[in-house]
């Protein structure tokens, strides 16, 4: 139901507003991602770290200690490529803390260990679903592997496990609050990339729509283009044949056909107007669409052409949705175009209207029937069927038993 009433058959298509709500939906839906490092500042990020690990590597050259800054540049070359292969980077990382037990032996602890909680977070972060778990188990046992050799030159045999457990604990709580802290950092990654897409799936179901609106639109249009230039041309054929006719014996009746050819021409052209009016965001919109009670101006129109049409019609118009009035009305001139096209030139017409629960239609002609081949293709049958289906009625149209053509349309109320 519209929120503004609508004025008595008249069709509302708001357009001057239309850019600026579009406009504010197109807003409400724009993906707002989070700030983040974009892919040239992750890369000026990750040289700059490896090489400020580096350089506190160097540190233990100055100091004539060349294997540790040889142990402590293996655990900090490949964090370069933690973000890519992070996985791989840990296993490296890890493998060379494990080797640095066996080269240095049981001694301090040196800065390269630095990189065992950067890969740590990295593997947390980009790893995958199996490399997760598995490096948080590799992360306590190799904390408890660094408490056993800081201590075993510093306690005896029999106090040794008691003086490693402040160790382990303090290893254990740097290196797996790094590996939360990439899990969390992961998961968050992977929740903004779901709103994204989302976001963006919605953004596209929208334009979706809206082209499918401006098709459903365009077809709309085509359909009533196609009525009213079949339905206006039609009578004037006619009545340009019958006056061409009939001014060879009577010149006088030349005059008042000619007269209804150019009401018949300008009505046309007005209802031309009205449809392309439609495309023009410039107007309103709002254009006045025939009623049920129209349907006797076609009768009329069909007489002064030349055609013999028999109307049976209410003798009091009752009120119908002005969706309904105007399928009936494009039904009813839709059938008697096709009368005046495929019937022949003889044919006559019974046009019968009723209105109870339903508007019911029925055209019958006497013509060529199905030897003209009205329903053999064209838009006119098509658009009647799509208008009568969009009410949720029901249309037949085919040879009339004894010949001729019959039309039957049935629009609930």
């Amino acid at each position: 139901m519209d929120p503004i009433p609508r004025p008595h058959g008249a069709e509302i298509v708001p357009q001057e507003d239309a850019p600026a709500r579009r406009s504010t939906y197109d807003q409400r839906v724009e993906p707002v991602v989070p700030w983040t490092l974009g892919p040239r500042a992750r890369r000026w990020f990750d040289a700059l770290l490896v090489l400020g690990l580096c350089a506190l590597a160097s540190a233990h050259f100055l100091s004539d200690e060349p294997l540790p800054a040889a142990v402590s540049l293996s655990q900090f070359i490949p964090l370069w490529w933690r973000r890519s292969h992070s996985a791989l980077v840990f296993a490296v990382v890890a493998a060379s803390s494990a080797a640095q037990v066996v080269v240095l032996g049981m001694t301090d602890p040196i800065v390269g260990q630095l990189a065992f909680p950067i890969a740590a977070y990295s593997v947390g972060r980009w790893g995958g679903r199996w490399s997760r778990p598995f490096s948080l188990v590799v992360t306590l046992c190799a904390c408890v592997v660094a408490a056993w050799a800081w201590t075993s030159w510093t306690a005896s045999a029999d106090n040794r496990l008691d003086n490693m457990v402040a160790p382990a604990l303090s290893c254990a709580g740097v290196a797996v609050s790094s590996w939360a802290l990439g899990v969390a950092g992961g998961q968050r990654d992977r929740f903004v990339r779901s709103l994204v897409e989302s976001a963006e799936q919605t953004r596209r179901m929208a334009e979706r729509d809206v082209a499918l609106a401006a098709q459903d639109e365009r077809a709309r249009i085509a359909r009533e283009m196609h009525d009213v230039v079949a339905h206006g041309l039609s009578v004037m054929v006619v009545q340009a044949d019958g006056a061409r006719y009939a001014a060879a014996q009577d010149p006088g009746v030349a005059v008042p056909t000619l007269e209804a050819i150019a009401d018949t021409g300008r009505a046309s052209l007005a209802e031309m107007r009205r449809l392309l009016g439609l495309l023009r965001t410039e107007e309103s919109g709002v254009r006045p669409q025939p009623r049920l009670d129209d349907v006797a101006h076609l009768v009329e129109e069909a007489k002064a052409a030349g055609m013999q049409v028999e109307a049976t019609l209410p003798e009091e118009w009752p009120s119908v949705p002005d969706g309904v009035g105007l399928a009936a009305y494009r039904v009813v001139q839709e059938a008697l175009t096709n009368v005046r096209k495929h019937a022949g030139p003889q044919a006559a017409a019974t046009l019968r209207v009723t209105v109870d629960d339903a508007v019911r239609i029925q055209v019958t002609d006497d013509g060529r029937g199905a030897a003209s081949g009205p329903g053999s293709g064209g838009h006119g049958l098509v658009g009647m069927r799509e208008r009568v289906a969009v009410h949720d009625g029901a249309m037949s149209a085919g040879p009339a038993v004894g010949g001729g053509w019959t039309v039957s349309a049935r629009i609930p109320l």
